[in-house]
């Protein structure tokens, strides 16, 4: 199994599943063939009688492999909150390494990129002993961390970085995200720091997309670190 990238995020709103797309998009344009999953989401929506959840139906529109929405999305909790929470709500248990089953599955898919979305941010829970990050850390995963680029981020993405090298993964790149119109004071001086404190390359700055035109997006990173390491 190719080794997988598992975008995190600073927080629940960073603009994970948007950069993903855009990570998707970019891909394509190099020619690779692409899959993506979001294996545990909380937060779903029912249409015609199935219960789905947004961002994993847009990471499946946005993959050019296609697979069903239950490999995509495995886990799907209904209730938009912490995902340990809303399983016990559920009376459902969530473990890391079915998941990691789940995700394996679905990479027996031929693919050359495949890209799983984490939940919240690195640290989410999943149950009382295990998180998200464990996940990743099964997988042997390459990190892809998302700062969503507004007030507190430094501290968030500089623990965040700190936890995922601490966790023996590779960050292999980190993208500043704008996600809102107005961006935030010292945007620039805070891209700045970021850059020279976080050991892992720059993938680029994502203005706020109001079109939400992904090829937009998609134009301002620069995915040449991990084209390398595929």
């Amino acid at each position: 199994m190719k080794k997988p990238f598992f975008v995190t995020g600073t927080d629940t709103d960073a603009g994970k599943t948007w950069v993903s797309l855009a990570l998707l998009k970019a891909m394509e344009s190099a020619g690779k063939r692409t899959i993506a999953l979001k294996p545990v989401a909380a937060g779903a929506d029912e249409n015609n009688g199935a219960w789905t959840n947004q961002d994993a139906l847009s990471l499946q529109a946005q993959a050019t492999v296609s697979l069903p929405y239950g490999q995509v999305n495995p886990l799907l909790l209904k209730e938009p909150i912490a995902p340990h929470i809303a399983a016990q709500r559920e009376n459902r248990t969530l473990n890391a390494s079915r998941i990691v089953g789940m995700c394996r599955g679905a990479a027996m898919t031929p693919h050359d990129f495949l890209l799983i979305e984490g939940a919240g941010g690195w640290r989410v829970p999943l149950n009382a002993r295990e998180t998200l990050a464990d996940v990743a850390k099964e997988l042997d995963a390459q990190v892809v961390l998302v700062v969503g680029m507004k007030l507190g981020c430094i501290n968030h993405a500089l623990l965040t970085a700190e936890s995922i090298l601490r966790d023996g993964l590779t960050l292999v790149g980190w993208v500043a995200n704008q996600p809102e119109e107005v961006p935030m004071r010292c945007l620039q001086e805070n891209i700045l720091t970021l850059r020279e404190k976080i050991q892992a390359p720059f993938l680029g700055a994502v203005t706020f997309n109001k079109d939400k035109d992904v090829a937009v997006s998609a134009a301002e990173l620069d995915i040449s670190p991990l084209l390398s390491v595929l």
